[in-house]
């Protein structure tokens, strides 16, 4: 597995170095180049997305997946989080979507073992690029199995949407995208870091650096045996990583920081703040030496310097640090143990990849930084007019999150400073090197992962309904194990009539004699399960995990501290679903969602990003759709009245689980409260 390895000052040079050409203003529309039919358009090609076409594949659909980088994975790979996030006892009962344990055997098969990077973060732990090809191949060969039919367009982004009708009732007609190539002469794709590359991706007009094709995404011509005009000629699914679909398409969405409710009792504030989501990070992997390597110090070291840290003393150790995330081992160190964890010593040849909350995680989160535009900032931007959309980022922060990321590689290697834990702690480790190289585990020149690992963006609120009058999600208290009596904050805190709120919304099956007054909330013991949900489609399982964002700008300004009480909702959380009505916007009828941008909390969506989850969430999509085109109806049909029996959605749950895609956990039901040993 040899990897060639360019020289750190070059990569890093890319950093210093201006755009290789001027920007230039964006010009109307050209005529289309091309239009592509396809049943279902999966907009963004990461594990949600490749999910969907997995199981649409094997459904013998025509699908076509778009994809911002020139490789299918998302997180796993483009993202470089090549360490699968799973639960211990989901894990050890391997009870997954089959797409997912399909992966997890492509992974064992192609290594030989299933954690060939020997970290001790996960079970699996591998090479992002390998991930790729796995990934590719596993979407071949299903489609090859259900006589489906890929379309697979890398390096392309979405540009427009044209619906129609208004308010209710809306359907997107087409899709517009714009699919980028090297230009003659110009460097490639994955030479530069994505922040000198991003709005260009987007701009109609060809540029120094790439030439564009315009690309019109369309319905399938109808059948002319078709003996009745169906619902919904097509579907298009947003599984980008940030929603770009959810804003472009005007459908209603949260961003941010949600509310202190008695649904979310644990929010950081009494009203929104959208400019606080979890940070993102640039990851980036890195090979131990045996000899010292000379290590050039960045300009702009000193800026983030006052940021790093290894946040706790009994993390600060390098050599946990480094295996942590080791996604490559082919010596076997000497067995070692740091605050009682134990792990291997890491030996020359290993590789890690890095993913470190004060080292390489950045985390903007005011209006002057935040990465994910909120609807006024796209609005005052002109992102929402037609021709307008750039990808609805800041791409200064993409900036600065690229150079924090290169700032923290330098800080392991030579830095001995520390935030958190003071003089004294870290050392320089010099025998590392920055792999970078189109043939790194990266792909990318400069070293840095092709796209950064996104962990929250727009969350949609799906449709009103029962108990949702303001539109359906899932909140915090759905799927937290926290005991919120016995928590002093809840009573002392929260409003008298919101803690009570809260105690009858957790009393489980006596919830109607509470209502009823026949019994008191504080009398009874709170359910001690998930929330089950009669439309679920899916599972996971995760902790409630934050990583926050930071008080004031930029987030390494010296002395910063996370923004108070964001930590307050993270812990441990139950098994949990995931809900169709999740997955469906307002407005849209021809559209599903999913991924990190269902209908989420703030809170809840800190448990609702890992891989199963996406794969699962996924994979719910493909099948539902297929079915929907079978039945002739439109997905909110089958979630309209869950008052009432739906032979539908049972049909579609049935077939779900039927085919390996589990939609709820053993032995899930309102009577059973015992999951103390599902940890």
């Amino acid at each position: 597995m040899h990897i060639r390895r360019s020289l750190t000052f070059l990569s890093l040079s890319l950093f210093f170095l201006p755009s290789l050409t001027p920007p230039t203003l964006a010009s109307p529309i050209r005529k289309i180049d091309t239009e592509v039919p396809c049943e279902i358009l999966v907009a963004g090609g990461g594990l949600a997305g490749v999910a969907t076409a997995y199981e649409a594949l094997l459904a013998g659909r025509t699908v076509c997946i778009t994809e911002i980088t020139d490789w299918v994975g998302g997180q796993l790979s483009s993202q470089g989080v090549s360490a699968l996030d799973e639960r211990a006892t989901q894990r050890t009962k391997l009870f997954y979507s089959r797409g997912y344990l399909d992966l997890r055997q492509r992974i064992e098969k192609y290594y030989q073992q299933l954690n060939p990077g020997k970290c001790w973060v996960s079970e699996s732990c591998f090479l992002p690029k390998d991930a790729h090809q796995i990934l590719a191949q596993m979407l071949q060969d299903v489609a090859k199995e259900g006589k489906g039919t890929l379309k697979w367009f890398p390096s392309t982004v979405i540009k427009e949407l044209q619906t129609t009708g208004s308010g209710s009732g809306q359907q997107i007609q087409s899709v517009i995208a714009i699919e980028h190539a090297p230009a003659p002469g110009a460097p490639g794709l994955n030479v530069e870091p994505l922040s000198k590359n991003l709005e260009d991706f987007y701009r109609y007009e060809n540029s120094g650096k790439f030439t564009k094709k315009i690309i019109r995404f369309v319905p399938p011509k109808p059948e002319k045996s078709q003996p009745t005009k169906p619902p919904a000629d097509w579907y298009v699914v947003d599984a980008t990583e940030t929603g770009e679909l959810v804003a472009l398409a005007g459908v209603p969405y949260k961003l941010g920081i949600d509310p202190r409710t008695h649904l979310e009792p644990s929010a950081a504030s009494d009203k929104n703040d959208p400019y606080c989501t979890q940070g993102f990070t640039y990851t980036f992997a890195m090979e131990a030496t045996a000899e010292p390597q000379q290590h050039t110090l960045p300009s702009f070291y000193q800026q983030y310097a006052p940021y790093y840290s290894y946040e706790l003393k009994r993390l600060a150790s390098f050599p946990l640090v480094f295996t942590y995330r080791r996604i490559l081992n082919i010596t076997p160190g000497a067995e070692t143990e740091f605050s009682n964890i134990k792990f291997t010593e890491p030996m020359p040849g290993d590789i890690s990849m890095q993913n470190w909350t004060w080292g390489n995680d950045y985390r903007p989160g005011t209006k002057d930084d935040n990465l994910v535009l909120t609807q006024e900032q796209l609005q005052a931007t002109g992102q929402l007019k037609p021709g307008g959309w750039k990808g609805g980022l800041r791409t200064e922060t993409l900036r600065k999150g690229e150079e924090h990321s290169i700032g923290y590689f330098y800080w392991l290697v030579a830095g001995t400073t520390d935030s958190q834990l003071g003089d004294g702690v870290k050392q320089p480790h010099p025998n590392n090197r920055l792999l970078a190289g189109l043939d790194s585990p990266m792909g990318t020149a400069h070293g840095l992962s092709k796209y950064p690992y996104i962990r929250e963006g727009r969350r949609i609120i799906g449709r009103p309904g029962m108990g949702y009058s303001k539109g359906f999600m899932v909140s915090e208290i759905d799927i937290s194990r926290r005991n919120y009596r016995d928590d002093d904050y809840y009573s002392k805190n929260l409003p008298p009539d919101m803690y009570k709120r809260l105690l009858t919304s957790l009393s489980g099956l006596e919830i109607v004699k509470v209502i009823r007054g026949e019994i008191s909330a504080d009398s009874i013991k709170r359910r001690s399960r998930s929330t089950i949900y009669p439309d679920s489609v899916g599972i996971a399982h995760y902790a409630i995990d934050f990583h926050p964002c930071m008080t004031q700008s930029p987030p390494e300004k010296p002395g910063n501290t996370e923004k108070p009480g964001e930590r307050r909702g993270a812990g441990q959380a139950y098994p949990f679903q995931v809900p169709l009505r999740a997955m469906i916007p307002q407005k849209v009828d021809n559209m599903l969602v999913v991924g990190k941008s269902i209908a989420t909390s703030h809170i809840a969506a800190a448990a609702y990003r890992v891989h199963a989850f996406e794969w699962s969430s996924g994979a719910a999509a493909g099948i539902t759709l297929d079915f929907v085109f079978q039945q002739g109806i439109l997905p909110y049909q089958l979630v309209e009245n869950l008052l009432r029996r739906e032979p539908k959605l049972e049909a579609l749950k049935k077939r779900l689980d039927s085919s390996n895609n589990p939609t709820a956990f053993p032995n899930t039901s309102l009577f059973n409260e015992n999951w103390a040993d599902w940890k």
